[in-house]
């Protein structure tokens, strides 16, 4: 019997993976499992994970180079189906599958990706109405980003001549499928909006399959359209088409045909409405001349001339004159009256009535009026006034009453 060959750890780790890679069966599986453990390494972009089922689990790994073709995100939780081949992993001694490419299991692994984008920007806020602004109604120039000889541009062109010849179309010509298409369109939109070249752009191709319109899915063309300083019209494939690009475009239209006419008014429409608006204006212009000459006729009725004007100050002036005389005569009636009852008064107090009715007035040598007999003495000559002259007289003597005259 003989000896067994002692090797080292790591010639047995390198004999059991070459093994293992010698193994026909073992270089090209197809494994279907669930995902956990999940890690992306944020430097070298290498995906870790671990497959599972109900009764095993088994390690993998995805290289940058691979893990850059899946248009999807891998989760935990998620059933997958991965190629690739099982291998060693000499350091560790523990063997793992080695994944070169990974779809969904159940569901189109474009169809995931495209789920995943809009439930990741919809979260984001970028498919709000409240962010979305409205198109011009009558744009001058008119941007398109598409394939220059794409029959989708021929239809567009034609509908834009036909509804609203007036308005100036920028054509940027765009690679709108395959690998690099969404950069082209992206570029397009920057270089139209960084110029201010028009006043509405519309983004887009005919129809095809998802792989076809798949640049419009684009995460960076979907930021690119939210970021437009000028608003987007998305026009993708047919009316059953809905891209990323529709859902953050400003409006999204079911064709190209159908943008051309969204951003367009129709020619016809327009003659129309100007035709209308003219009328409308005539009648406005027409109804305020009329009310201006109406003002201006009621002026003139009441501007007056320089003789009406004299006139009128004639006629204020007699009126201000009848009055002043009138005032003044009812002054003086008033002083008349006043005067009449003072002269009344005077005359019943006056001394000459009162000596028509007996009385006398005596006055002493002095001139003065007797009031008392002590202002007199005998002998002296005193003079009395009666109603019809005067009596001299001599004091023959001076008697005192005996009692005072109240």
């Amino acid at each position: 019997m003989t000896a067994p060959t002692v090797v080292s750890v790591s010639q047995l780790n390198r004999y059991v993976k070459s093994v293992l890679e010698s193994d026909k069966v073992l270089g090209g599986l197809m494994v279907r499992g669930e995902i956990s453990n999940f890690t992306r390494h944020y430097k070298s972009g290498h995906l870790y994970f671990t497959l599972k089922d109900d009764a095993a689990s088994i390690k993998a790994v995805m290289f940058r180079s691979y893990a850059a073709g899946v248009p999807f995100f891998p989760e935990n939780g998620m059933s997958v189906i991965v190629s690739g081949s099982v291998s060693l992993y000499e350091r560790d001694g523990s063997y793992q599958f080695y994944v070169t490419d990974m779809q969904p299991d159940g569901i189109g692994a474009l169809h995931l990706a495209y789920e995943q984008l809009k439930e990741k920007l919809s979260r984001e806020g970028l498919f709000d109405e409240a962010r979305k602004r409205p198109l011009p109604v009558y744009p001058e120039r008119i941007g398109i980003v598409t394939s220059e000889g794409a029959a989708a541009l021929q239809d567009m062109l034609n509908i834009l001549s036909r509804r609203y010849p007036v308005a100036k179309v920028v054509l940027y010509p765009a690679q709108v499928q395959g690998k690099g298409a969404a950069q082209t369109v992206i570029d397009g939109l920057r270089t139209l909006c960084a110029g201010r070249l028009c006043d509405v752009i519309i983004v887009g191709r005919g129809g095809g399959s998802i792989e076809d319109v798949w640049a419009f899915n684009d995460e960076r063309l979907a930021r690119a359209i939210a970021a437009s300083e000028i608003p987007v019209v998305s026009a993708v494939g047919h009316e059953t088409d809905f891209t990323i690009a529709d859902f953050a475009a400003d409006l999204r239209a079911p064709t190209p045909s159908a943008a051309a006419e969204l951003v367009s008014p129709d020619l016809s429409d327009l003659r129309y409405y100007l035709a209308d608006m003219q009328e409308r204006c005539h009648a406005v212009v027409t109804r305020r001349l009329d009310g201006y000459e109406t003002r201006v006729k009621n002026a003139k009725a009441r501007l007056t001339t320089p003789e009406r004007v004299l006139e009128h100050c004639g006629e204020r002036l007699a009126m201000l004159k009848k009055l002043a005389f009138s005032a003044v005569e009812q002054r003086i009636a008033e002083r008349e009256n006043r005067l009449g009852y003072l002269a009344a008064l005077v005359e019943g107090r006056s001394p000459v009535k009162i000596l028509a009715r007996g009385y006398s007035l005596t006055t002493g040598p002095d001139g003065k009026a007797v009031l008392s007999v002590a202002q007199v003495k005998t002998g002296d000559r005193l003079e009395i006034r009666v109603a019809d002259g005067t009596i001299r007289s001599t004091v023959n003597g001076v008697e005192k009453a005996k009692e005072k005259i109240k």
